[in-house]
């Protein structure tokens, strides 16, 4: 069991540090998740500052708000057959994960962070944090939290992978709550998991994220749909589609903003750029905007995967949306967007049901307008996560433990 000793706390000091952890071996969900959530924990209070440890390759392109900082750890690319290597340095992936871990024990051995918020995996990338976590439980001061998404994997998918990295046993023994970032009523990501009774106590069901509008970005002044495959690592099936659609239907409309990510890049965005040029401006493309609630604000309607951040977008603007979600590596997209589409929130493209065709793609944008708002399936009362987050984060910082 985990220990619950007396903790030393900054006595006297208003001042509040956060630290978050964000593995981001793919994609962007992690990173923009985080920077959310130390944006809220930050923003009402001049005493409060966060700092993210994230391995994504872009963090350096997002802006991030006074007193957020962030401090970047030497990526990692996962490849086809499931192993992994350094992006950059030339050392073999122990190397890289045992540097990754010497700088986090750093970091918040010199920070102090009275919070820590770990994103989605309770040891680390490949058990890097769990030096770190052992050494925090035996200083006594900081408090853990694990933070994770609403839709993970399949149960036994999941249970078979918390086991194989001694997940369910760190959360048990090195985590003072557990945080959903999501409603328990749509799913609960951790169905299967032979938690404790003790562990399933401390999980607090948090609501989703709400964004907001932070920065501005250029928009197209006409009517446009958003069409956005997240990072864009794993989004050209669906980018291709969409352009395919344009290209066959040549009154398909309103026109499309689309926003192919910083990870879909080389040949393969290439020749996308060559098909959106003979589109003739029906459709226009950028490669990524960190700025990107702006543009969902203003879109008439979503074409997106079925990422977290993105759903939390599209309640967040209440707009209308297709999600095309992807089913490998993971079944975390079609899982979320399956129960969405039951709820009435979105409307899913599913391969299986729908097939991803030309058709089925104009058809689904085509009907964008007759789609009933997020809001009109009670998408406004699913957002309180943030405040749900910030109420935690003080109760545990101010030493008020299961309330």
């Amino acid at each position: 069991m985990r220990q619950t000793g007396t903790r030393k706390y900054r006595a006297g000091s208003a001042s509040r540090r956060i630290m978050f952890y964000s593995h981001d071996t793919f994609g962007l969900g992690h990173l923009r998740r985080s920077r959310a959530l130390a944006t809220a924990l930050t923003e009402d209070n001049d005493d409060t500052s966060a700092i993210i440890l994230t391995g994504s390759p872009v963090a350096g392109r997002f802006t991030f708000p006074e007193r957020v900082d962030h401090i970047r750890l030497p990526g990692v690319t996962k490849l086809p057959d499931g192993s992994y290597v350094s992006q950059t340095l030339g050392l073999d992936i122990d190397d890289t994960t045992s540097l990754r871990a010497g700088l986090i024990q750093t970091a918040i051995e010199q920070y102090e962070p009275d919070l820590l918020i770990v994103d989605k995996e309770p040891t680390g990338f490949r058990g890097e944090l769990l030096p770190t976590l052992e050494w925090l439980r035996l200083r006594g001061r900081t408090r853990t939290v694990l933070g994770l998404r609403d839709v993970l994997d399949e149960p036994e998918v999941l249970t078979a992978e918390w086991e194989r990295k001694g997940a369910l046993q760190a959360a048990e023994n090195l985590y003072d709550e557990i945080w959903v970032y999501g409603v328990r009523d749509i799913y609960d990501p951790t169905e299967g998991l032979p938690m404790s009774d003790e562990l399933r106590n401390r999980i607090h069901w948090t609501g989703y994220l709400r964004r907001e509008v932070t920065d501005e970005a250029d928009a197209p002044t006409d009517p446009y749909v958003l069409i956005t495959p997240g990072g864009g690592g794993d989004g050209a099936t669906m980018v291709s589609l969409v352009l395919s659609a344009y290209e066959q239907d040549p009154d398909l409309s309103p026109n499309a903003l689309l926003v192919y990510g910083p990870f879909l890049s080389g040949d393969v965005r290439d020749a996308f750029d060559a098909r959106v040029a003979k589109l003739n401006g029906r459709v226009t493309a950028v490669g990524f905007d960190s700025r990107i609630e702006s543009l969902f604000a203003g879109a008439e309607g979503v074409v997106s995967m079925g990422g977290y951040n993105t759903f939390c977008e599209v309640l967040s603007f209440d707009k209308r949306a297709v999600i095309v979600p992807r089913i490998v590596p993971r079944l975390e997209q079609w899982i979320r967007a399956s129960r969405a589409e039951q709820l009435g929130l979105v409307r899913m493209l599913d391969e299986t049901r729908d097939g991803l065709t030309t058709d089925a793609m104009i058809d689904a944008i085509r009907n964008l307008p007759n789609q009933s708002k997020p809001s009109q399936a009670g998408a406004n009362g699913l957002l309180d996560g943030l405040e749900v987050v910030k109420k935690r984060a003080e109760m545990l910082m101010n030493g008020a433990e299961g309330q």
